[in-house]
């Protein structure tokens, strides 16, 4: 846990469970990502789990995407790659996970976090959750969450989603293949998710690391892309206009 929000563990069953929480909507500051791409990388490394369940706190939105008052902190490229990579990092440890990640949706995506969603390999939501990558409308773009989201959902539905930085209904993202499972409620959703997850732990381990690895190939050159991609993430987010978006924004 840090003072900006906490990331909880903790396995049953052959399940692990990754949940995550901060006060602004469920935002991601560099903290939290980095905290989530080791949780991911414990669990994944972890026998005794067969799949894993990520999922935010809360009842509002499951992610607002980057933390808007980390971005209006950054004095440098240096520390504008920096915070991107956190992304990135977050990105490559779900991909390259062994274990099918199963995320549990309530409420609004925004931005990075639809890329979490993306790197997901199942993703089950309620009927109320739109999702929307606003990066465009502050003055950036989703340059390193873009590749995982366009290889889920295709090229066209994401420069949808990129050029018009405008909310999409969960329905859009169902029809894209973003989400795999809508729900009227979160209690159905979590019924869903348990119901997924025991048939997965009851599963062959090795043929699901299998299918893990062909859902992600071509994916080999991305810790070198998504470098490049957090790097003019970080020189875009100085720009005047970026900086006077976000603080707008904020």
């Amino acid at each position: 846990m840090t003072d900006n929000g906490r990331v909880e563990t903790g396995t049953k069953d052959g399940v692990g469970t990754i949940t995550f929480f901060h006060p602004k909507g469920n935002s991601l500051p560099g903290s939290i990502l980095a905290e989530l791409a080791a949780a991911v990388e414990k669990l994944g490394g972890d026998d005794g789990v067969k799949v894993i369940v990520l999922r935010s706190d809360g009842s509002g939105a499951f992610c607002a995407g980057a933390s808007f008052s980390e971005l209006q902190s950054i004095s440098d490229e240096a520390a504008g790659k920096k915070f991107f990579l956190g992304f990135a990092r977050l990105i490559l440890a779900m991909i390259r996970c062994p274990k099918f990640i199963v995320a549990r949706v309530q409420g609004k995506t925004v931005g990075g976090g639809v890329g979490v969603l993306a790197a997901s390999d199942y993703a089950i939501a309620t009927e109320e959750c739109s999702v929307r990558l606003s990066e465009l409308a502050v003055g950036i773009g989703p340059f390193v969450v873009g590749p995982a989201i366009e290889k889920k959902i295709g090229l066209a539905a994401f420069t949808q989603l990129a050029v018009s930085a405008s909310w999409r209904h969960a329905a859009w993202a169902r029809t894209h293949g973003l989400y795999s499972e809508l729900h009227p409620t979160i209690e159905e959703a979590d019924a869903a998710v348990t119901a997924l997850a025991q048939r997965l732990v009851a599963s062959n381990p090795e043929a699901m690391a299998k299918m893990k690895k062909t859902f992600w190939e071509g994916t080999d050159s991305w810790e070198t892309l998504l470098d490049e991609r957090a790097a003019a993430s970080g020189k875009l987010v100085l720009s005047d206009f970026a900086r006077k978006a976000v603080a707008a924004a904020k």
